[in-house]
């Protein structure tokens, strides 16, 4: 006998098997409910089921329904993350926020100045994207090894994970500005990425010579969690402040 069943199990086996069960099965398919709908009233083996639905057709609007199901089941796990995020996230920027106050009490002047900068100059989260990674740009060297300094030491960023961009009008001395920054930086020219600006005749630059060297952007692998603590450190700057 031809084994082509479930488990080793010949079809035909299958088949004689809970012959009311199976024709419980067929009746429900036929009147368009999903294997989970099926399950929940023929509790058997979801393979056995397959095998016995395998020939049982849906009309189309029975595909419909169970389209609109599964895309329905799809929204609710979508808003079930959404709302588990929102909450992460304000859980996150109010516990920033208490420390902020701590570190302001405690007069820690450099974590005040890395948060005023990168209030100033770095990425903030959008209502309509959460997702924002931290980094900030700036064509001052010092701006960058203050600001790089500052995640190191307050957000526990690894070297490894600060990714380096290097904005640059495609007319410049590229490789001299390359290694200008690499040279700045302490890091290998290889970790310095060139994002080219094309040129614009109708713009008159002000940015050339010797002394344009582009502008760098930094930005922090893994880091969209870290950008709203750093959000709630600058709320708490603000209130601080008594400006918010």
């Amino acid at each position: 006998m031809p084994i082509n069943g479930v488990g080793g199990i010949p079809a035909s086996l299958i088949s004689m098997s809970k012959p009311l069960e199976k024709q419980k099965a067929v009746e429900l398919r036929r009147a368009g409910l999903s294997y989970r709908e099926i399950l929940r009233q023929v509790p058997v083996a979801k393979a056995t089921l397959s095998l016995w639905l395998r020939t049982v057709g849906l009309s189309r609007p029975q595909r419909q329904r169970l389209t609109e199901k599964r895309l329905a089941a799809a929204r609710r796990g979508w808003e079930k993350l959404r709302r588990e995020r929102l909450e992460r996230i304000a859980r996150t920027m109010a516990e920033a926020e208490a420390e902020a106050r701590e570190r302001l009490e405690a007069s820690e002047w450099m974590w005040m100045l890395g948060t005023a900068l990168y209030w100033a100059e770095g990425f903030k989260p959008k209502p309509w994207s959460v997702k924002t990674r931290v980094g900030l740009a700036n064509m001052d060297p010092c701006m960058i090894l203050i600001a790089r300094n500052w995640l190191e030491r307050y957000c526990s960023v690894d070297d490894l994970d600060v990714c380096y961009a290097l904005y640059i009008h495609e007319r410049a001395d590229i490789d001299g500005a390359q290694e200008f920054w690499a040279a700045r930086l302490g890091v290998s020219r290889e970790r310095v990425r060139i994002r080219l600006k094309r040129h614009n005749p109708v713009t008159k630059r002000k940015n050339v010579g010797r002394s344009y060297y582009g502008t760098m952007q930094i930005t922090v692998r893994r880091s969209t969690l870290m950008s709203h603590r750093i959000a709630g450190w600058t709320q708490g700057l603000i209130r601080y402040c008594g400006v918010g």
